[in-house]
């Protein structure tokens, strides 16, 4: 409707021709941008349009042009010269100069012309002797010159191929009858005439040679509204598909009471359009009654000023327009919306099948209304600034308006509720397409309770501000939801689940952060979701729209990923989803290196990608990396070393608390030595030297070096042992055979009572099982079982980590001494103050119970000096 609207009103102001002229910022066909125009399109356009021209720079145009634009500059003559070089010339521009001549021979070497715009210039004569040569003639603009008459020259009969014509001007007074006798014999498209906003004279049959489709007058009748009859009758009998009246009254209301539409009857035509103009209820009354009974379906008043008549009185016998029957019924910018029922009725729109309502800005709806349009099909009430008291008052009875409504246009309104739409449009029995586009409607609050007529198919309401909440206030039964620009930032997809119709959706242009995988729409065939927020798209996300057929998502923040690479892969190999806006729309957003690249560019390493491939190279790396270090480990003994470092460390900070605590004791021996005699030799050879003889020397106790003679054997065990920092079990399958062994064994633990075993170090010679172990040695069962010892390693290269242990147990000997260097004069004569200052003191709690434990043990006295005495005889 609108387009054809445009191409007659572009005929009588001359703007057709920038249709004709090719994009000339096309960067495909550009060529040159120097000198005074723009050479483009491979050398065959210029645009010179608005360079400030004064005359036409034919020298410094390629005589290849078939097209010239030289529109909106200063021209005042076309000479001969001007286009002689431009033989393929085909269309030319000139509209809007100052051109005052145009020379005879101007177009002469320009037969191809078939393109020619010389609207709005200072031509004072109809340039027929240019035109003459120009027998390819097909559109010719040169209304709204200076041109006194309309007469054309005999010339013009020669032009049979024109189709479009516009001519006229300001100070054209009026029509003769001769005036387009040469266009008796050719067949034009479109026909547009100008006259003086006062025209003073119009001969009958001044148009009846004119064979056009489109007709279009641009003249006012305000001081001759009977030539309107003579117009009219002129165009009788005519088959017409548009005919155009402009400023038809420009100054003035008609009052008169003629019918000056009398002869629209006899009209055949498509489409009449009032374009601008003065209207009152009297005139439209006329042209309505008249249009009752013409051919003519679509009626158009745009920009029209409506006014009542004074004189206009309301007769209550009801509406005179009861039987106007259209296809179409435009209003657009009426200055009155009054003019909706200018005989104080809505009957008129009875009978009207599609009726638009644009910027009238009517400000109420009244009841009865939506009654009168019982015929309406379309109601298009598009751009009136309604708000939802306008268009729906909850004291109006709805129901069975409309019957026949099957699409409803509210978009750019200031609708916000949808809750009271869908109560108004429940009531629409048949509508199946509702445009709510440019509204404010989507808000959670005016969003709860929604019902709507179950045959709603389409549903527009694009540029909304839709929260996910409202989703549930939608009607479900849609095949086509466009809900694009609408402010969403997720979805509702409960929504989709209902919808089961749903085949087309648009959400471009949203805020959609995500693309949930559960998402599921059965009957989807086209989803939109470019411009949104979502970086993030994998198989998973349209697994469950089994019909969908094309996919438009470009123009994401795209992280690519392996999971956006492998989606793109496979929807191109697959061919099932077509990505509509594929490649150019779809960059990289994330990860930074890779920003605007094109996701068509992105490709991955395999091994990054494929997580069964990662999977078999970590467990193969890690299970070479263990096989390496176990084969280390089994090489260098490693775990034996790494036990050994430990046990020092742990002795190292046993040492480290004690001399936190602060005790200090003073002991004649470092270490009392309890072993069995059949150990006696490794005693001697092996532990003895290499911790007595050394830099730092320890002070041991040994029973056949150090015991006092003559003393009771037990008193030397208690004595020693008491007076020794440590006490040193050298542990063995011979060990546990002596009974002497368990009695300093039992000693060290009595003295130990109340503290922990620290002072206690347990050397295990040779491996012994400790569930062996008679029940006389649970005490040493549990220190085997809980307390770290040390096992002489049997391997050389072991050994000075066995005694770097043992030295780490020991602590470092300092010591303080008197009296002479004989050992056993030592024992004897003089006392040692050892200390150890990481060692607390150490206290003797064996004082008390000395003879106790004399009492209890000396009857084994005699039977373990005899075994002595034996095992020394062997």
């Amino acid at each position: 409707m609108i387009c054809e609207l445009i191409s007659v009103c572009a005929l009588l102001l001359g703007a057709v021709s920038s249709q004709f002229s090719p994009d000339p910022s096309s960067p495909s066909t550009f060529i040159s941008d120097e000198g005074p125009c723009r050479i483009y399109n491979f050398g065959l356009s210029a645009d010179c349009q608005g360079r400030q021209l004064d005359f036409v720079p034919w020298r410094q145009l390629p005589v290849t042009l078939e097209s010239i634009d030289l529109s909106y500059n200063g021209l005042h003559v076309v000479s001969a010269a001007d286009f002689q070089n431009f033989p393929q010339l085909r269309i030319l521009l000139l509209q809007f100069n100052n051109i005052t001549h145009i020379a005879n021979e101007a177009f002469k070497n320009n037969p191809l012309l078939e393109h020619l715009n010389i609207f709005n210039n200072s031509l004072h004569e109809i340039p027929a002797s240019p035109l003459t040569s120009l027998l390819n003639l097909k559109e010719l603009f040169m209304s709204n010159n200076l041109y006194r008459h309309a007469t054309l020259a005999d010339s013009f009969s020669k032009l049979v191929r024109l189709k479009v014509l516009s001519l006229g001007g300001p100070l054209v007074m009026g029509l003769k009858k001769n005036d387009f006798q040469p266009l008796k014999n050719i067949q034009l498209q479109t026909f547009a005439i100008k006259c003086s906003s006062n025209l003073s004279y119009y001969e009958p049959g001044s148009l009846e040679v004119i064979h056009t489709k489109q007709m279009g007058f641009d003249m006012a009748i305000d001081q001759r509204p009977n030539a309107l009859h003579h117009m009219l009758r002129d165009l009788a009998n005519k088959t017409l598909s548009v005919i155009q009246f402009r400023n038809l009254f420009e100054f003035t209301y008609y009052m008169g009471d003629e019918d000056i539409f009398l002869n629209l009857k006899d009209i055949i035509a498509s489409q009449l359009i009032f374009h601008r103009g003065k209207f009152n209820e009297n005139l439209l009354k006329m042209a309505l009654l008249n249009l009752q009974v013409t051919p003519i379906k679509w009626l158009r008043l745009q920009y029209i000023d409506f006014a009542r008549s004074p004189t206009f009185v309301d007769s209550g016998a009801g509406s005179s327009i009861t039987e106007l029957s259209l296809d179409n019924l435009d209003l657009w910018y009426i200055s009155n919306p009054d003019v909706l029922r200018f005989d104080w009725r809505f009957t008129w729109f009875k009978r009207i099948k599609q009726l638009s309502i644009q910027y009238v800005y009517f400000s109420s709806v009244p009841c009865d209304s939506w009654a009168e349009m019982e015929g309406v099909e379309l109601l298009d009430v598009s751009n009136n600034r309604l708000s939802d008291d306008v268009l729906y008052n909850k004291r109006c009875n709805y129901k069975g308006s409309m019957p026949n409504l099957l699409t409803f246009n509210l978009s750019t309104n200031e609708l916000t509720s949808l809750e009271d739409l869908s109560s108004l449009i429940k009531q629409f029995r048949k509508l199946q397409v509702l445009d709510l586009s440019n509204n404010k409607l989507g808000s959670a609050k005016e969003s709860r309770h929604c019902v709507w007529t179950q045959n709603i198919t389409r549903f527009i309401a694009h540029h909304n501000y839709f929260s996910s909440e409202a989703f549930h206030c939608l009607p479900t039964t849609v095949s086509y939801l466009d809900l694009s620009d609408c402010n969403m930032d997720q979805l509702d997809l409960t929504y989709f689940k209902k919808a089961t119709n749903l085949k087309i959706l648009l959400l471009s242009g949203n805020k959609i952060k995500f693309i949930p995988s559960k998402w599921e729409s059965p009957s989807l065939q086209i989803l939109a979701l470019d411009g949104n927020s979502f970086g993030l798209i994998s198989k998973a996300s349209f697994q469950h729209m089994p019909q969908l057929s094309q996919l438009r998502a470009g123009n994401n923040p795209y992280h690519c990923t392996c999971e956006l690479h492998a989606f793109v892969q496979d929807t191109i190999a697959i061919g099932k989803v077509n990505l509509t806006d594929w490649p150019l729309n779809y960059r990289c957003y994330h990860p930074e290196p890779f920003l605007n690249t094109f996701i068509s560019k992105y490709f991955p390493g395999k091994v990054a990608c494929d997580i069964r491939l990662v999977i078999i190279i970590s467990v193969a790396t890690t299970a070479i990396v263990i096989l390496i270090f176990v084969l280390i480990c089994y090489i260098f003994d490693l775990p034996w070393y790494t036990k050994a470092t430990y046990q020092i460390i742990q002795a190292k900070y046993r040492a480290h608390k004690e001399n936190l605590a602060g005790d200090v004791g003073n002991f004649n021996y470092h270490a009392f030595i309890s072993y069995s005699h059949s150990d006696a030799d490794w005693v001697r050879d092996q532990l003895l030297p290499c911790l007595e003889n050394n830099k730092n020397p320890y002070r041991l106790c040994i029973h056949e070096r150090d015991f006092m003679p003559g003393k009771w054997i037990i008193d030397n065990i208690i004595e020693n042992i008491e007076s020794s920092r440590k006490v040193i079990f050298v542990l063995s399958r011979h060990f546990v055979n002596s009974e002497w062994c368990n009695y300093e064994l039992y000693f060290a633990q009595q003295r130990a009572m109340g503290k922990t075993f620290s002072d206690v170090i347990l050397v295990v010679k040779e491996p012994i099982d400790p569930s062996s172990l008679p029940s006389k040695y649970c005490k040493l069962k549990k220190m085997l079982s809980t307390k770290t010892y040390l096992e002489w390693p049997q391997q050389v290269n072991q050994q000075p980590f066995f005694w770097a242990q043992l030295r780490s147990v020991l602590g470092k000997p300092t010591m303080t001494r008197e009296g002479t260097n004989s050992i056993r004069s030592r024992n004897t004569s003089e006392r040692f103050s050892v200390v150890e200052e990481r060692i607390p003191e150490v206290n003797k709690p064996l004082e008390g119970n000395k003879k106790e434990i004399q009492s209890e043990i000396i009857h084994r006295t005699e039977i373990e000096l005899q075994d002595q005495r034996n095992l020394e005889a062997q």
